[in-house]
């Protein structure tokens, strides 16, 4: 009776360690109860069975939970959980494509680092060259590069 309860303790540890692992990431009830079944399955074998009871269990716990892990990350059950849609959209940056070097315009946002500003009549993701820039102030674009668009203040002095 006592290998059949820390069998079963043993068992349920496992279980609720995958569960822990692949499907309630984080500290939660899963993981907590794993760790007290293991704990106890260790505890019980050692007031029942002894020390010899004890290494046993140890030993078995270890391999069990080791073993699982490699079986459930080599068998198609993640597969089965794992996203495999490719994400194919793109960004419509038509309006992009209309706006040049030296285009001015006003921010609709505050420019921390990147917001929207409008200009030549579109409303568009903008980046600053550094400096905070507040909403409604006049920019200018001063680079284009991979379709991000750099402005700054367009009363900036040199």
């Amino acid at each position: 009776m006592d290998i059949l309860i820390i069998s079963v303790l043993i068992i349920a540890g496992v279980l609720l360690f995958l569960v822990e692992l692949f499907v309630v990431p984080g500290i939660s009830l899963a993981g907590i109860s794993a760790g007290v079944c293991m704990i106890y399955a260790n505890y019980y074998a050692f007031t029942h069975l002894g020390v010899t009871g004890l290494s046993i269990t140890l030993v078995i716990s270890a391999l069990a939970c080791i073993g699982s892990l490699v079986w459930f990350m080599r068998s198609k059950v993640l597969d089965k959980l794992a996203l495999k849609k490719e994400i194919d959209s793109t960004i419509d940056n038509s309006a992009s494509k209309t706006i040049k070097v030296g285009d001015k315009g006003i921010c609709t946002t505050r420019l921390a680092q990147i917001g929207y500003a409008e200009i030549k009549g579109h409303v568009i993701e903008v980046k600053s060259a550094g400096e905070f820039i507040e909403e409604k102030s006049p920019i200018v674009v001063i680079r284009i590069t991979d379709g991000i668009i750099l402005v700054e203040k367009e009363n900036k002095s040199y």
